[in-house]
């Protein structure tokens, strides 16, 4: 029996969709990896009960942060996106975690970089408060060895590719990590919004929006770049067509990161006939519901969408790009 909603919460669902694609459905992912990296802070002393713990996140981790503090009776102050929308706002109030939001700003670029600033001025104002770097450090990768454990007991003796939005590197990077242990083999193929400097797409704008959460306008130091084998840039315009076709087909309400995954597995699964093709849905899709989902007759059908196959960054264009990245370094 769980002793906390938390460990409920970050447990996540195996729902196989068809033979060789499957769907790895958290309800919140980041808690997973807030609650690991919470209590190992606890457990080697560097923070302890009742302090408080401050990072900036555009909606998962603060939901996950707060669920963490809460679990180990800790404080939790959030430098919010523009994009926390109602129901997270009063869920943290209520959780008692303290928000400050950024103002409405129609570049998610500058909403990322003025959040990190507002970060170092409490950091200055406070120096007690411990900043959780949910970008930067690595601590965040503990959660998943669990979950790989079980994606390891569930697709035994299968050649598994995985399927996810990039993001802060922790999720996928830590997946391919802790599977390659025992199974070298293991692909990764990472999701990136167009614009995000990540992966040095940041010169091709999508004109709808960043999709907060799997993309970035600064670097992060959790993404280990050589982890990936692939990777797909896709269009707000594209994910939404994903979104709406994983709900229609298969009954799957998620994300908008996971409609972006959702067609980047398919066609992963459909060059590669001999893998199993395993991608990440890292939220539910209530949070999209006006934005993406209620624009559902504007989704195009999922079969006339293709990538198109680049060599290089110059050459990345919307609605979809695909390249080989061949586990190399980051981008100069």
């Amino acid at each position: 029996m769980d002793q906390h909603i938390a460990e409920a919460i970050g447990r996540p669902d195996l729902i196989r969709l068809d033979d060789r694609l499957v769907c790895l459905r958290f309800e919140t992912m980041k808690v997973v990896s807030a609650l690991a990296a919470v209590r190992h802070l606890l457990d080697t002393g560097v923070v302890r009960p009742g302090d408080t713990l401050l990072d900036s996140s555009s909606g998962i981790y603060a939901y996950a942060l707060a669920l963490a503090c809460h679990r180990h009776g800790m404080h939790c102050h959030i430098v919010g996106s523009t994009t926390v929308d109602r129901t997270l706002r009063t869920q943290l109030a209520v959780l008692g975690a303290t928000l400050e939001q950024m103002e409405p700003c129609r570049d998610l670029k500058l909403d990322q970089k003025r959040r990190v600033e507002r970060v170092h001025e409490i950091l200055a104002e406070h120096p007690g408060y411990h900043w959780m770097r949910q970008y930067h450090d690595d601590v965040h990768y503990l959660g998943y060895r669990a979950v790989a454990d079980l994606i390891r007991t569930a697709t035994e003796g299968q050649e598994l590719t995985v399927v996810g939005g990039v993001g802060s590197g922790a999720s996928t990077g830590a997946l391919a990590h802790y599977l390659r242990e025992d199974a070298p083999r293991t692909e990764l193929v990472g999701v990136q919004p167009f614009g995000s400097v990540t992966f040095g797409a940041e010169h091709v704008a999508d004109p709808e929006i960043i999709i907060a959460g799997i993309g970035s306008s600064i670097p992060f130091g959790n993404v280990r770049h050589a982890s990936y084998d692939t990777l797909h840039w896709i269009s707000f315009e594209a994910a939404l067509s994903g979104g709406v076709e994983l709900l229609r087909r298969h009954a799957v309400f998620a994300g908008l990161s996971t409609g972006a995954g959702y067609l980047a597995a398919r066609w992963e699964r459909d060059r590669s006939p001999e893998r199993t093709v395993l991608f990440i849905a890292a939220d539910t899709g209530h949070r999209y519901v006006d934005t993406v989902y209620a624009r559902h007759r504007e989704a195009v059908p999922v079969g006339s969408l293709a990538p198109r196959q680049v060599t290089g960054r110059d050459g990345l264009a919307l609605p979809w790009s695909r390249m080989d990245w061949n586990r190399a370094d980051p981008p100069s």
